[in-house]
């Protein structure tokens, strides 16, 4: 009998060459990726204050929604919508404003005695540094401000400045139209699916404008009772620019595990200047107590169903983001994992409910409800059990 000769596997069938195959399929989509973040960093100042804004519009499409609901236009809801929120921001600057101005002098006086302080304790005290080194180093500082690297970084600050005036312009336009007109606009990216994937990107997007404006609302309650314990304390305390310090502190919140923290601590260092360091070790503990309480109680309320990645994700995320993009990257870094967490998820979301036994074999829901067009809803208007309802971003 004639044995039937087995066929060498060639050059890019064997292991290894179907390994080498697939390195160079990773090392084209990562070459595309990086082409694709390159055309995003000359572009920005738009992608940035489109990010912005969308994380915005996440947070304040309910009171749009809100008043839609109530027989108002969408365009005079949106215009209502923004105009409250602008005027809040304008009432924060000015109550600030008007705080430093009317405390700045004390607080430079306090400064300039804690420098002579800290300046008589340096040529008095152990370390034996003299007057002369000390004149020396001042020296070195004016010296430093006045270089041409200092004055050729001011003039790149002023470039920068008409970038942030356009990046601001920009996204209170974007902002607009994605509060009025956000479903028209989910709509036009989903005309090029089909009708399995239009329902899949549907509900995946319902679940990210769900998790990104939670996110955002959360972060806000949470920083809001951050900025008002320790803005109480300054103010008993008698620190000067407590609500200044407040507002802070409220802002830094918004960058995960670090941001209320490093807004205390400046908050230590004016109480240390202008009280002496027993009042910044009162201010050190009361800012200890409120990281406790906002980790331990707040947080897990707050955001804990929507924020639902673990504390290392959340380190890692806040430390790429700041590393690629600086103080943007750390605020939009946790709110997108957390975004692409959700997506993750909701994946294969429908498929898993549909394998689990989400509907009987009668066609009814398992609440005995009849569901006749599929889209996660019963006749009342309401998702069914069990099924994660698309959730499209509201608006026009």
């Amino acid at each position: 009998m004639r044995t039937r000769r087995r066929e060498r596997p060639s050059l890019w069938t064997d292991g290894l060459g179907r390994a080498a195959v697939r390195s160079a399929q990773v090392l084209l989509v990562l070459a595309l990726v990086m082409c694709a973040l390159w055309a995003l960093g000359q572009i920005s100042v738009v992608v940035i204050a489109v990010l912005i804004a969308t994380i915005v519009a996440a947070a304040v499409s309910p009171v749009v929604s809100f008043l839609r609901h109530r027989g108002i236009p969408s365009g005079l809801a949106t215009w209502f919508a923004m105009f409250l929120g602008a005027g809040g921001l304008g009432l924060v600057i000015w109550f600030v404003v008007n705080a430093v101005r009317d405390e700045w002098d004390d607080l430079v006086d306090s400064a300039t005695e804690g420098f002579d302080e800290l300046q008589q304790f340096l040529t008095q005290g152990p370390l034996g540094i003299t007057d002369e080194q000390i004149d020396e180093a001042r020296q070195e500082v004016a010296d430093l401000l006045t270089s041409d690297a200092v004055q050729s970084g001011a003039m790149a600050g002023a470039a920068t400045a008409v970038e942030i005036i356009t990046g601001i312009v920009l996204g209170i336009v974007v902002l607009f139209f994605l509060l009025r007109d956000s479903r028209r606009i989910w709509g036009f990216f989903l005309r090029p699916f089909d009708a399995a994937s239009r329902e899949r990107a549907d509900r995946i997007g319902g679940s990210a404008v769900n998790v990104l404006g939670g996110y955002v609302r959360g972060t806000a309650i949470v920083a809001a009772v951050d900025a008002t314990v320790i803005g109480v304390a300054l103010f008993i305390l008698g620190i000067p620019l407590a609500l200044p310090l407040a507002t802070i502190v409220f802002l830094g919140a918004f960058i995960p595990l670090l941001g209320a923290t490093l807004a205390g601590t400046l908050a230590a260092l004016v109480a240390l200047v202008a009280e002496g360091p027993v009042y910044a070790l009162i201010v050190v503990g009361v800012v200890i107590g409120v990281n406790q309480l906002e980790g331990n109680l707040l947080e897990p309320i707050v955001l804990g169903r929507t924020l639902s990645l673990h504390p290392l994700a959340i380190l890692l995320a806040l430390t790429a983001g700041t590393l690629l993009a600086g103080i943007i990257g750390a605020l939009l870094s946790v709110p997108l994992a957390a975004v692409a967490w959700a997506v993750i998820s909701q994946w294969n979301a429908a498929d898993e409910v549909d394998g689990s036994g989400g509907e009987d074999d009668d066609g009814e829901d398992d609440d005995g409800e009849d569901d006749d067009d599929g889209d996660g809803l019963d006749h009342a208007g309401e998702p069914r059990p069990g099924i994660a309802a698309p959730v499209r971003p509201e608006g026009g």
